[in-house]
């Protein structure tokens, strides 16, 4: 399979930390790779935060914010400047009404990051062999879910994610309104 250029064996040009930080992308396979990381840190944050509204007694809203979160990640796997930028700011919002601490900072700071290798993936369009982007495979089910799923998805909620995340940004900035004239 290497032969044929087939396997994603490919090194990645960067270690782990640094791309979930700081990322940087030297050819198809960092793109790649930013797209997925972009997916698991949406889907993470998506099941805290369910976990968290169901912990609070908010079940309805949990309900809805997994799903923000976690379309949110499908659309940044597949290189959406808009989800990544939804998902951030909805998250800083939302960390006005709960309790400030370093685990929300550092959730924040990735959400960042993962903006920024959003913005840096869906612009990167070098004319070289290493800008071919490899090919997404469905061999595990973790590649299907991961790989196959999103690109699959993405098409069809596109336009209900904007109508959700527009929603929820909307309810959110009412919340912030009425806290604010509260503590007025």
């Amino acid at each position: 399979m290497q032969t044929l250029g087939l396997s994603d064996s490919m090194p990645r040009t960067e270690g782990r930390i640094k791309s979930l930080l700081w990322p940087s992308i030297q050819n198809g396979n960092d793109v790649d790779y930013l797209g997925a990381q972009g997916y698991w840190v949406c889907a993470l944050v998506a099941v805290g935060s369910f976990v968290l509204s169901i912990m609070s007694g908010h079940p309805f809203v949990g309900v809805f914010v997994l799903l923000f979160y976690y379309l949110g990640g499908v659309g940044v796997r597949e290189h959406s400047r808009y989800a990544a930028v939804v998902v951030l700011v909805l998250y800083l919002a939302d960390s006005f009404f709960s309790v400030p601490g370093p685990a929300r900072v550092m959730i924040g700071g990735v959400l960042l990051s993962n903006l920024r290798a959003t913005w840096i993936a869906s612009s990167w369009k070098p004319e070289s062999n290493e800008a071919i982007a490899i090919p997404r495979f469905g061999d595990t089910w973790s590649d299907k879910f991961v790989d196959e799923f999103p690109m699959w998805l993405w098409p069809k909620v596109r336009i209900s994610y904007y109508v959700l995340s527009v929603s929820l940004l909307a309810m959110t900035s009412l919340g912030l309104v009425i806290l604010y004239r509260r503590h007025a």
